[in-house]
């Protein structure tokens, strides 16, 4: 499973600053830094979630049989 906690959390925070926050910090709009941040936390995520998945296909190993040779007594 992709590390998908971190981008989760930027998206939570962005989404927060975009919604529920509505303030002004000299002159900068806090509404604005939060949708960056969300569309951030967006595109890391899908990353995140597509190097997964080719991790996950690159990782098939085929089993190939043991063989052995028997001791000689």
């Amino acid at each position: 499973m992709p590390d998908i906690g971190p981008p989760l959390g930027l998206i939570a925070v962005g989404l927060i600053l975009w919604l529920a926050v509505h303030a002004t910090l000299a002159g900068i709009s806090i509404q604005t830094i939060g949708l960056i941040l969300a569309v951030v936390g967006v595109a890391w995520l899908v990353l995140e979630l597509v190097q997964g998945h080719t991790r996950r296909r690159a990782h098939v190993v085929r089993a190939r049989p043991v063989v052995r040779e028997r001791d000689v007594y």
